[in-house]
């Protein structure tokens, strides 16, 4: 697999701010992700904190998605993350709008749209069919569905609502068959991962089931497996 290329199905872990995938640790789990992708074929990014962002690609060959962007250019923007920024760092894409850095309708349709004058792969995040398709028109990368109340508990989406991921597949292509659609919320095994495929995603988002398990390496073997 050519280094930081994106392939699919992806794999997507999301670091947040675990003190388990923080500083040292960030580093550390990337390694486990870089060795389980060369080992099944199966591409696997990560997002780390901003932070650790440097070390991370510097350490690493995979993808390396930063988790938020703002739609800001070079200028006066004390505290917030400008996208050349990231991609002069090495990033491939950045997370947008996920259910914990909720943004409007409007500001992502901005996001995004920075974010591809940065070359910047994005994955916006979704809890609804039908915020899916009111994003789809703006013509991301990739959408990421993820019902929050699903979130870090376990009970993933493809088995607990499958007609989630089903629709969200069918209403964003029907805007853009081009745009990917990610099955995140609840995903912690390979079952609920193959489910997510045979729902019609093209990817899974995952971050507690990996960087919390007790044995992440093995976690995201399993799932990688699952998806090869």
């Amino acid at each position: 697999m050519t280094p930081r290329a994106l392939r699919f199905p992806l794999i997507l872990i999301n670091l947040k701010t675990y003190q388990q995938s923080t500083g040292a640790g960030a580093v550390e789990l990337a390694g486990v992700i870089e060795a389980v992708s060369r080992k099944t074929g199966v591409c696997i990014a990560v997002a780390p904190q901003t932070i650790d962002l440097r070390p991370v690609i510097e350490r690493t060959n995979i993808p390396v998605f930063a988790q938020h962007i703002d739609p800001v250019g070079y200028g006066r923007f004390t505290g917030h993350v400008l996208p050349e920024a990231l991609t002069e760092a090495g990033c491939t894409g950045t997370l947008i709008s996920h259910s914990e850095r909720r943004l409007k309708l409007e500001t992502i349709g901005s996001t995004i749209k920075r974010a591809k004058e940065a070359a910047l792969y994005q994955v916006v995040c979704v809890d609804t069919v039908e915020k899916g398709q009111a994003v789809a028109p703006f013509r991301p990368d990739s959408i990421a569905i993820e019902p929050p109340e699903l979130i870090g508990t376990g009970t993933p989406v493809s088995k607990a609502r499958p007609e989630v991921v089903s629709g969200a597949v069918e209403s964003v292509k029907s805007v853009d068959a081009n745009i990917k659609v990610l099955c995140g919320a609840g995903i912690t095994n390979g079952e609920d991962a193959s489910a997510a495929l045979k729902l019609g995603a093209e990817g899974i988002l995952v971050a507690s089931g990996v960087v919390k398990a007790d044995d992440p390496r093995s976690k995201i073997l399993e799932l990688a497996e699952a998806m090869a």
